[in-house]
């Protein structure tokens, strides 16, 4: 379904260059479209099932944008599941354990690590287990093809097309670079460019329909697609249009505005400048970084995504200028929200105090109110 919305959205708009396959290693495009079905999905996500589960706080549905699994052996270090939902298999009521699916970590836990574990997400501790151990997917169809749709192809791409053989239909590394409505970039994703097949295509004489195998490294994921379909019509010129979004679509926002932030050149105000940062909505990490944001480079503006990122914002390649003046007003929601955060090991941390230390650090003095 969500790959029909996709489509349907982009029927009234053939004839616009929206999407470009490119060549990032040599450069250059092998085509231009205005439509691409397969770019969201569900991308593979890894299960866990806790056993002897004992909480300390509810997990039910979506639990976090980044749950650690942290084990008793210090030694091991923890393990991080991005995206993290609690799945209900069915079992009578009473039984002792929990299962968590999510984006895993690289390495994840090692092969029969089975000992006691405690979770948490970044803020609070969501209990522990006795032991734990991955399930392995159930069989599932194959991943959904990359297919643009009425795609004018560049002469490298008609030549390749020509010979028609293996190597030639292996393009290797390419990327999809995609521009809003107004023809600004927005984003791009990498894509292993194997040819599977490519047709004449019903949007005009010369285009082609060329479908991709195993394009994407990792779908757009489904809940995401309210938060591009904004953004798809054009960079927001309001503030604030993020704030009544949950976490989960706030850090799909927080995405989009990285990606767009570090493709463009930002204008750099002069020393001394004062900027007013409207502290209401900060509920949340991603909440924080895009009232920022905002403060600084305006309605979708960038100005970091993590502490670290903030840090090297502020050292001037993003529109500031030291010394300068912050002025943080309704800074006691973001106290109240911020305070008590976890490191990935579970020791507590002050995210709040954090960031007023990476802005001072950085030459912005900050008035808080």
């Amino acid at each position: 379904m969500r790959t029909r919305h996709h489509s349907r959205v982009h029927e009234d708009r053939r004839g616009r260059t929206r999407y470009t396959l490119t060549d990032p290693e040599n450069g250059g495009a092998f085509g231009v479209c205005a439509e691409v079905e397969g770019l969201f999905g569900d991308p593979g996500r890894g299960t866990y099932e806790l056993f002897g589960w004992v909480p300390r706080a509810r997990v039910r549905g979506w639990v976090g944008d980044r749950v650690w699994l942290v084990p008793d052996d210090q030694a091991l270090g923890p393990w991080l599941l991005e995206d993290a939902e609690s799945q209900d298999l069915g079992r009578s009521p009473g039984t002792d354990s929990l299962v968590l699916t999510g984006l895993d970590d690289c390495e994840g836990p090692p092969e029969g690590h089975r000992e006691r574990i405690r979770v948490h997400d970044g803020r609070r501790w969501l209990g522990s287990c006795r032991e734990f151990t991955r399930i392995l997917p159930a069989a599932e169809p194959s991943a959904p093809r990359l297919v643009l749709r009425g795609l004018a192809p560049a002469e490298r791409l008609r030549a390749a097309l020509a010979k028609g053989t293996r190597r030639a239909l292996d393009l290797g590394e390419a990327a999809l670079e995609i521009r809003d409505d107004q023809g600004e970039p927005l984003t791009q994703h990498l894509l292993h460019g194997k040819i599977l097949a490519w047709c004449p295509s019903r949007y005009g004489t010369e285009l082609i329909d060329l479908e991709l195998d195993k394009s994407l490294c990792m779908p757009v994921p489904g809940y995401a697609w309210p938060v591009w379909e904004r953004w798809l019509a054009g960079t927001p010129d309001t503030p604030g249009a993020w704030t009544g979004l949950g976490t989960r679509q706030r850090g799909a926002w927080l995405d989009l505005v990285q990606e767009r932030g570090c493709r463009r050149t930002h204008r750099a105000r002069p020393a001394g400048h004062a900027y007013e940062l409207d502290g209401r909505y900060i509920t949340d990490e991603p909440g924080l970084h895009l009232a920022l944001g905002e403060a600084v480079n305006g309605p979708g503006g960038y100005f970091g995504g993590c502490v670290a990122a903030l840090a090297e914002c502020l050292r001037g390649t993003f529109g500031h200028t030291a010394p300068a003046t912050l002025h943080w007003r309704h800074s006691a929601t973001a106290r109240a929200h911020l305070s008590r955060a976890l490191t990935p090991d579970g020791a507590p941390y002050d995210l709040f105090t954090a960031v007023l230390e990476a802005l001072a650090d950085g030459g912005m003095d900050v008035t808080l109110a």
